[in-house]
This record gives structure tokens, sequence and C-alpha cells, in this order.
């Protein structure tokens, strides 16, 4: 298979499509890219990206008591999960199975929107440094360009600090 076929596959595909829905839906602006390769880290997409590792919003999910808490954080942080939990609850990593029954993707490719129902969002405030953000757009191998501000708009999400 090209380059080419693979990559349209990747943009065809149903996690890719709704989160295009959603993105459109809430009125987005940026453009969704696919990189030839699945990024899993912050570090790769910087890389693919030609970016600053902390324009790379990384959508990590938790758990609070059995509920979701979506935190959109700076790739270049990690969650300070005792702070954080100052505004979420307690929070414990979720599980690949947990992440793919409430966002609908998969780790490595949850995006901050198209979830089957809407998720508690809280956004690192690290992100508001960078005029161009870079978040997965629903597949490891999709991400999509947009602002702090869009985003916050987009997803409904409380700004704090993450570490």
């Amino acid at each position: 298979m090209t380059a080419e076929q693979k990559a349209g596959q990747t943009a065809a595909h149903p996690t890719v499509a709704r989160f295009r829905e959603a993105l459109t839906a809430r009125g987005g602006t940026g453009r969704i890219v696919v990189l030839p390769d699945t990024v899993h880290t912050a570090a790769l997409a910087a890389e693919a990206l030609d970016c600053e590792v902390g324009a790379i919003a990384n959508s990590l999910l938790f758990a609070s008591d059995g509920a979701p808490r979506l935190i959109l954080t700076s790739g270049a942080h990690r969650v300070d999960t005792a702070k954080v939990a100052e505004h979420t609850g307690p929070l414990t990593r979720a599980k690949p199975d947990f992440v793919k029954e409430h966002t609908g993707q998969v780790i490595g490719g949850v995006s901050p929107l198209a979830h089957p129902r809407p998720l508690p969002t809280w956004i690192d405030t690290a992100l508001r440094h960078h005029q161009v953000l870079w978040a997965a757009a629903g597949h490891p191998a999709a991400v999509f360009s947009t602002t702090f501000d869009e985003l916050v708009a987009m997803t409904g999400a409380q700004e704090i600090e993450v570490n």
C-alpha cells in the first residue's frame, strides 16, 4: 500500500469522519492533517509537524471515582494528578477499554471532540503560549490545528495549571 493510499484510508476512518463532523458543527477552523505514520507521543507528533512539543495538545482521559475526566495538556508537561485533583476529584489513569468506551477512540488518537457523550474537560493554561496548537483528530495518525481560544470554545474546558 502506498503512503497516499494509507493516508486516504486514515482520512476516511470512521473516527476521523466523526471528528471532522464534530469540528465543523462546533465552528472549528483548523485543518486536519494525516501524518505518514502514527504518532503516539507528543515528541513524535512535534517532530512530524515541525513544531514545539509544547504546542501539542494531548487529550488524556482519567477516571475519577469511575467517571471520565478529560485533561488537555501541553506535550511539554506531565499532569500532576494530585494538583489537578483539586479541580476534578481524585484521578487514576484510565485503562484502554475505559478510554474507548468514553471517547470512541483509541489511546494515541483521542481527540478533544467527537465523544459519544460530553466529557468534563480541563485545559492546561500553558497551551495559551502557542499561536497554533495541534491535537489528535480521532486516530493516531490524524491531527488538527487549532488555537487555545478555539479549543476552549469547542470543548467548554476549564483552564487550570496541570503541573
